[in-house]
C-alpha cells in the first residue's frame, strides 16, 4: 500500500535537530511538515521560518509547510523562497483563497488547503477543483497532543467519497494513531502526518515505528 508519512516536525527533539533529521530519514519518513503559526489565526506560535530554512538545508526529501497564518498571502513569498515543496493554508484565513492558490502553483509548488474541524466539504468545494491536497485536521490546529474529535470520521469519509471527482489528494494531520492509520489508509487517505499519537516519544526507534505501520497496512492489503 502506497501511503505517504511526513513528520510533525514540531514534536521532534530539538536538543539535535540534525540527528532527529538523520534519523527520521533512516526511518523511512517520506517527508518533513512543517507547522507556522503566528499567534493570531491560532492561539499558538509554532515554528519559525529560520526552522524552516535549515530543515530544507538539511534534507533532499520533501518539506512540506502547513501556514496557520492569518494573511498567508502577504507573506507567501517568504516561504515560496525556502524552497518548500508543499504548502497548505487555510481557506479562512486568507482573503480571496483563490488567488493565492493560483500564485503556489505559479511558483511551481504543490497547492493545499487545510480544512479545520469545524470547516465542511461544502464549504471549500470550489477550491477543490484547483488545488492538489486536502490536509484534513482531526483536531483544533495549534498544539501538539490534542485528543480526536469525534465527529471527524464521518468527514474523511465524505472526503475520501469525493476524491474522484475533484482529483486531490487527502492527508490526515492531527491525533493520527496507529489504529487511525490502519482504519482509514485502506478507505483512501492517500497520507499521514505523524506525530506524538505514533511516533514521537515513544522510546522506540523511528525505523522500528515506520516499519511496523507499512508492514501492517501490506498484511491487511493482501488479506483484501
Amino acid at each position: 500500500m502506497n501511503i505517504e508519512f511526513a513528520a510533525s516536525m514540531m514534536c521532534a527533539n530539538y536538543a539535535n535537530l540534525e540527528e532527529e533529521i538523520r534519523a527520521l530519514e533512516d526511518g523511512g519518513i517520506d517527508s518533513f511538515h512543517i507547522d507556522i503559526m503566528d499567534g493570531t489565526f491560532v492561539p499558538n506560535f509554532g515554528m519559525g521560518i529560520h526552522d524552516l530554512k535549515y530543515l530544507r538545508s538539511a534534507t533532499k526529501k520533501d518539506v512540506e509547510v502547513h501556514l496557520m497564518i492569518q494573511d498567508p498571502m502577504k507573506n507567501l513569498k517568504l516561504f515560496i523562497d525556502c524552497g518548500v515543496n508543499v504548502i497548505y493554508f487555510h481557506p479562512e484565513s486568507d482573503y480571496h483563497p483563490s488567488t493565492t492558490i493560483q500564485h503556489i502553483i505559479e511558483a511551481g509548488i504543490t497547492p493545499g488547503i487545510a480544512i479545520n474541524p469545524g470547516t465542511s466539504m461544502e464549504s471549500v468545494e470550489e477550491l477543490l477543483y484547483i488545488v492538489d491536497r486536502v490536509l484534513i485536521m482531526s483536531v483544533n490546529p495549534g498544539n501538539a497532543g490534542q485528543v480526536l474529535l469525534p465527529y471527524i470520521g464521518r468527514k474523511i469519509e465524505k472526503f475520501i467519497d469525493a476524491k474522484k471527482d475533484y482529483n486531490m489528494k487527502l492527508y490526515w494531520d492531527g491525533s493520527c494513531s496507529i489504529d487511525k492509520i490502519q482504519t482509514y489508509a485502506p478507505m483512501g487517505m492517500d497520507g499521514f502526518v505523524l506525530g506524538t499519537a505514533s511516533l514521537f516519544g515513544h522510546n522506540r526507534s523511528y525505523k522500528q515505528i515506520i516499519t511496523e505501520i507499512r508492514e501492517d497496512l501490506n498484511k491487511n492489503e493482501k488479506k483484501v
